[in-house]
């Protein structure tokens, strides 16, 4: 693994010109078509074979690139694109010719198929004058069976692939295909049925809140409405679509550090820019509430902010990982064409120099004209995006990829008590077994260290320039079994229960006044152990711990970054703890934490931060505690009281 660098605030900087957006796209295709079958059919850059195989990385690889192939295509009205065309065309031809020996995986074959299906026919919708249009008679009656296997098909995982059998059989109905007009309004329906408060969408019925939101369950109903006979099926449901993409937009340009990194929170992270989607799905449905500059300027702003730390690489190809290459952030299934999703992000080039958006001025984020605060309720999350730094902090007490109740493990990407745009959780083997950064965990004389999933929130709100909010966690220890299936959630194994544990955040700024209380203690556990921030670089950060705090500090920028954790109420100890190639960010991760005996009954409260302006000091911090209140004196003797009667029920709904 390569050490990388955050970039630094790229302030001040002018968006990218519709010229150098293009530019960019033509770089990632040239680097990938090298790696072309002889018939173009797959595409299959270098590295680790995914999971799946060698023949589904290559269909992959085409389908992916296909995706920025084809807005580059619709973005110039297919004009002085003939090779690219060409390229593709033949790619498809001998795709789905049953008879060539690199012929694309069939969707009956392997269910990946039906994921690459539908990129596929999207753009040969998109780019229906120059494409499908130039494709000979025997290859369309080719592309109709190819993609008619998924027609009735009930393995689809019921979570965002429902969108790839709509699109697909949309395409197929306007080409004179099989369809299923029950398959369609059934889909729909499961659409609908996880759309959650304020515009946000869960990833199918667990709590999954991530860029799936976006990239997919945001942006799939924008590319089908204006799919050829889309109309027809929609039933009047584009309205209420645009308006929920409204309003998760309003919130999504905030989730945007301005430096440009996307909340690193969330599975399948190796697609990096696609994070970008959203912003212009936003621009294409024209909606009211967030202005086109700001819109693409967010996009701009998240593109660039991994073409600057180096994705792609000196091939010009991406690889798997987040800024340079690390395997461990990719699911057990992606290959090497897996990162390509990243191409929805350039779904920009799809609009043509004409656009309006092209000459609209650009207008900042959030987290560039000041200090943010604000509650994403559906998540959970409690968001402080702070302008001194450019980082946005979120806060989670209600995502967790699993079920109210559940007892599977804690997922690193969706379960930590906290996640930012300028760090990473953990992500090796052993952060899926032991919590340690951003969490409030028990551990035993085994030193296993206890899990939250299956959480309960139980509220949260805007408390003055304080957010505040909690929740109550069944603690249980796994002793994990010996085959993991990870597709987001936790790890499955034995389970003991370990206590209960109620955690209350008070977010203001750069910090986070974490009180924690445990009941119901079982008699195993020796101790309570509070993780801050994780912090990686690629070689020893500048930490210290003593007497209540322990700190880590890194390069950022011009400046560092800081991690701390102060004890502010209990008895315990501060300590370092660093894990080895455990984050995409560096190679030695360090994590901040204070260390307390098990006490059943008793607050605990400490002071979390990341600060990247250093701009005040810990040692003013304090806190206090009456039966029904918290008075809190921040790092800038700031104090402020709030109510905790909010807290005491386990049945409390979100306010």
């Amino acid at each position: 693994m390569t050490a990388t660098t955050t970039p630094a605030h790229p302030a001040g900087r002018a968006d990218w010109s519709r010229a150098e957006w293009i530019a960019f796209a033509d770089r990632l295709l040239a680097g990938t078509r090298r790696w072309a079958s002889p018939g173009n059919a797959r595409i299959t850059p270098p590295g680790a074979e995914g999971g799946y195989g060698n023949a589904v990385d290559g269909l992959e690889g085409f389908a992916r690139t296909f995706l920025l192939a084809g807005f580059r295509i619709a973005g110039e009205r297919g004009e002085g694109l003939d090779d690219l065309i060409d390229f593709y065309a033949k790619g498809i031809s001998t795709g789905v010719d049953p008879a060539s020996a690199d012929r694309w995986v069939r969707p009956e074959e392997h269910a990946q198929a039906k994921v690459e299906a539908a990129s596929i026919a999207v753009i040969l919708d998109m780019t229906r004058p120059w494409v499908w249009d130039r494709l000979d008679q025997i290859t369309q009656e080719r592309v109709i069976r190819y993609l008619s296997a998924i027609v009735g098909d009930t393995t689809y995982p019921r979570n965002n692939w429902l969108w790839f059998r709509i699109v697909v059989e949309t395409f197929l109905r306007s080409v004179g295909g099989p369809w299923s007009a029950q398959d369609i309004a059934d889909d729909l329906a499961r659409h609908d049925s996880y759309v959650r408060a304020d515009g946000w969408i869960a990833d199918g019925e667990d709590r999954a809140f991530d860029h799936y939101t976006g990239w997919a369950l945001h942006l799939y109903p924008v590319l089908w409405s204006r799919m050829q006979g889309a109309a027809d099926l929609a039933g009047g449901r584009l309205p209420a679509d645009v308006a929920r993409l409204d309003r998760y937009l309003q919130d999504a340009v905030a989730l945007v550090g301005a430096d440009g990194s996307p909340l690193i929170q969330g599975r399948s992270l190796i697609y990096r820019f696609a994070a970008a989607a959203p912003f212009w799905a936003g621009i294409i449905a024209d909606v009211p509430s967030t202005s086109a500059g700001r819109l693409r300027h967010a996009a701009d702003l998240v593109v660039r902010h991994f073409a600057d730390a180096g994705a792609p690489d000196e091939r010009d190809l991406l690889t798997m990982g987040w800024h340079g290459e690390w395997r461990r952030l990719a699911q057990s299934y992606s290959g090497p064409a897996s990162p390509y999703w990243a191409t929805k992000g350039m779904l920009g080039i799809s609009l043509p120099a004409d656009h309006p958006v092209w000459a609209a001025p650009s207008e900042p984020l959030p987290v560039e004209t000041g200090d943010d605060l604000r509650i994403v309720r559906a998540a959970g999350w409690l968001v402080s995006g702070t302008r001194a730094d450019g980082i946005v902090r979120v806060v989670n007490h209600g995502t967790d990829h699993a079920q109210p109740g559940s007892d599977v493990g804690d997922s690193p990407i969706y379960t930590r008590l906290a996640y930012s745009t300028a760090t990473a959780p953990l992500h090796a083997g052993r952060a899926w077994r032991e919590p340690l950064e951003q969490s409030a965990a028990l551990t035993d004389e085994n030193g296993r260290s206890s899990h939250r999933a299956g959480m309960e929130l139980l509220g949260n709100r805007i408390d003055g320039d304080v957010a505040v909010g909690g929740s109550v966690a069944a603690a249980h220890w796994i002793d994990p079994a010996d085959v993991q299936t990870r597709h987001g959630s936790g790890i499955a194994g034995d389970v003991t229960p370990a206590g209960r544990i109620l955690t209350i955040s008070f977010v203001r700024g750069p910090w986070e006044a974490r009180l924690v209380r445990v009941d119901e203690l079982h008699p195993a556990a020796c101790s309570l152990r509070i993780g801050g921030w994780p912090l990686a670089t690629g070689s020893a950060p500048t930490a210290f711990a003593d007497g209540s705090t322990a700190r880590v500090a890194i390069a950022r920028g011009d400046g560092e970054l800081e991690s701390s954790i102060r004890l502010l109420v209990g008895a315990g100890e501060p300590a370092v703890v660093e894990r080895d190639d455990a984050s995409p960010l560096g190679l030695v991760a360090s994590v901040p934490v204070i260390e307390l005996d098990a006490a059943g009954g008793e607050w605990v409260v400490v002071l979390v931060g990341l600060d990247g302006a250093r701009t005040a000091a810990l040692e003013h911090a304090a806190a206090t505690l009456a039966e029904d209140q918290v008075s809190v004196t921040w790092p800038d003797d700031v104090t402020t009281t709030h109510d905790l009667t909010l807290f005491r029920s386990a049945s409390l709904t979100d306010r």
